[in-house]
């Protein structure tokens, strides 16, 4: 074992039995004869303990490096904002995902996509110049000028461009070039393009709502990532919107509108209006394009509005359906003359008035009306204010004359549509009162938003105005939107544009409310085509009848099947039989 042992110096012998112990004496044990330097075993435990210290040293410098860069970028990030402008400040504190839009049926029509934003911590920077040249050749939409005059500012944070696209990130980071970092950020994509750009809106570049849903449920879709469905039919409106814009060009008109609502929960369906635009494009739209007739178009219903007009005269008690009106001769209101378009009629029912579409008529059944019940009616249905409970900013307020201004001609011609300026989204929600028993429900784009309702007009005006609203399609100016076993009710309407002050008789505003089934009516679809063109096609008339109701007709043919509404033959055929008898009867009459 390398001691020395040193018994005691008597020279007489000891005898030790077995186990006893052998002293020995420490002096005996010296520093020079007992060391460690050959002891192994020590050696390598001291050895592994100091590479296990290093090890631990390097694996926690490593684990300061990564966080230093993956959270703190290499940049205080107090001194980072400090050296920001106000524009990148916003930018830079907006990282809240934003939730998904999804329409009815769950599809998405509205969502963020994870992107990069490329920033310069220009202190690392030694070439601007060079930096600038290459960056803009990597982004040919901004200039060497716009580069190198970020890159010559003094920060450790400048935006250099946002949303990089996959090729762009990998482009710049092949460059190797310190000081241009990437920040993970989220880019507003709507997958369908123009199709829902009026009612979705968009954001801007810090992602929040700038127009439409986007800027009105704003703090809705940034506090929770939870989906927002909408009341909107992915497939409904793609139909309608082809529609329209197939109808727009063959008549060659300057825009159009298009709006399906359930008239039993006030819900729309599909909303389009065209001229339309591509929220995905970062590019500024003309004002025509941004522009949504559907809710802020206010214009002269005309013809249209006699639907408001027969169904208030129905519900005052004091005309009756059976009651006849002589129009045979135009007739003075004061200074204005009313006469027909269309000629003479003679003596007409609150029917044959809608069918005919008789001005004479309208103003007859209002002059016995009175125009106290006419304004009250009409506040009753919302005319005069904006539809503010709707989810969209982008609103107007109906033109409604003060009760000072509210004479015997404003009666007179607000009767047959004039003198009244009112939005598509006012006419659709007061028309499906009329007709689905007579309940006025706000309008709505949220999915499953029921409102409780007011009752505007007794089911018994209601259920008489359906019957008026369907003979003018059977044999009025409607015919042409006949779809055959759907039983499609409506009303036209036809408006000369009123232009700084001054009527423009060469311009007109086409319109046609409709809704169908008429034994159960479920949806009310209004179109308005705004100053169609006449053609051969349509004899030189430029009235809804030519443009609007064809329009009409294809719409519904196309998507009452998509809206599980079951073709009703029989029906057809049994009205057609009543309305043959009727005829034989009259004549005989």
């Amino acid at each position: 074992m390398g001691f020395n042992v040193s018994f005691s110096k008597r020279k007489e012998e000891k005898i030790y039995l077995p186990g006893q112990e052998i002293k020995i004496s420490r002096r005996a044990i010296t520093s020079k004869s007992y060391t460690t330097e050959n002891d192994n075993v020590l050696t390598c435990r001291q050895r592994t303990l100091f590479a296990l210290c290093c090890f631990v040293a390097v694996y926690l410098i490593l684990c300061a490096r990564v966080t230093y860069v993956c959270l703190g970028n290499g940049i205080n990030i107090d001194t980072a904002l400090a050296e920001m402008s106000d524009e990148d400040i916003i930018h830079f504190k907006n990282t809240v995902k934003r939730a998904d839009i999804m329409d009815r049926n769950g599809e998405v029509i509205a969502t963020s996509l994870p992107t990069k934003n490329l920033y310069a911590n220009t202190k690392q920077i030694r070439h601007p110049e060079d930096v600038a040249a290459t960056l803009s050749e990597i982004f040919p939409d901004d200039s060497y000028e716009y580069f190198l005059n970020r890159l010559n500012r003094k920060g450790a944070f400048i935006y250099l461009k946002r949303n990089l696209s996959p090729a762009q990130q990998s482009q710049v980071n092949n460059l190797g070039i310190p000081g241009l970092e990437f920040e993970s950020c989220e880019k507003r994509v709507y997958p369908h393009k123009n199709l829902f750009a009026h009612v979705l809106g968009s954001t801007d570049v810090d992602n929040n709502g700038i127009a439409g849903i986007e800027k009105s449920m704003n703090e809705r879709l940034t506090t929770s990532t939870k989906p927002l469905y909408l009341s909107l039919d992915l497939g409904i409106q793609n139909q309608i919107r082809d529609e329209l814009i197939a109808g727009v060009q063959k008549f060659n008109a300057a825009g159009g509108a298009a709006i399906l609502m359930d008239v039993k929960t006030g819900q729309v369906v599909a909303m389009t209006s065209v001229p339309d635009y591509d929220p995905n494009e970062n590019s500024k739209f003309g004002e025509k394009e941004m522009f949504n007739f559907a809710t802020k178009g206010i214009y002269e219903a005309g013809s249209v509005f006699k639907v408001f007009n027969t169904a208030l005269s129905l519900e005052s008690g004091k005309v009756k359906i059976t009651d006849r009106f002589d129009t045979s001769h135009a007739i003075h209101v004061h200074r204005l003359k009313v006469t027909d378009p269309h000629g003479s009629h003679g003596y007409l029912t609150p029917e044959d008035i809608l069918v005919e579409s008789s001005n004479i008529g309208s103003t007859l059944e209002i002059l016995r009306v009175g125009k106290k019940f006419q304004r009250k009616f009409l506040q009753s249905i919302n005319m005069d204010k904006a539809l503010t409970e709707f989810e969209l900013p982008e609103l107007a307020k109906p033109w409604f004359a003060s009760k000072e201004r509210w004479g015997d001609v404003t009666m007179a011609t607000i009767s047959y549509g004039y003198g009244i300026s009112s939005t598509p989204l006012h006419i659709i929600t007061a028309f499906s009162a009329i007709v689905n028993g007579g309940m006025y429900h706000q309008p709505t784009l949220l999915y499953n938003n029921k409102h409780k309702g007011k009752r505007v007009v007794s089911e018994q005006t209601s259920d008489n105005m359906r019957t008026l609203l369907r003979a003018v399609v059977t044999r009025g100016t409607g015919r042409r939107a006949n779809v055959e076993g759907y039983q499609v009710m409506g009303k036209t309407g036809t408006a000369d544009k009123l232009e700084n002050g001054h009527y423009n008789h060469s311009k007109s505003i086409s319109s046609f409310i409709s809704a169908f089934p008429q034994s159960d009516p479920k949806y009310a679809l209004l179109v308005v085509i705004d100053d169609p063109k006449a053609s051969k096609e349509t004899y030189g008339f430029t009235t809804a009848g030519w443009n609007a109701v064809p329009i009409t007709r294809n719409i519904i043919a196309a998507v009452a099947p998509q809206l599980n509404i079951k073709a009703d033959f029989d029906i057809e055929k049994q009205k057609s039989i009543v309305d043959a008898a009727y005829k034989v009867k009259k004549q005989a009459f």
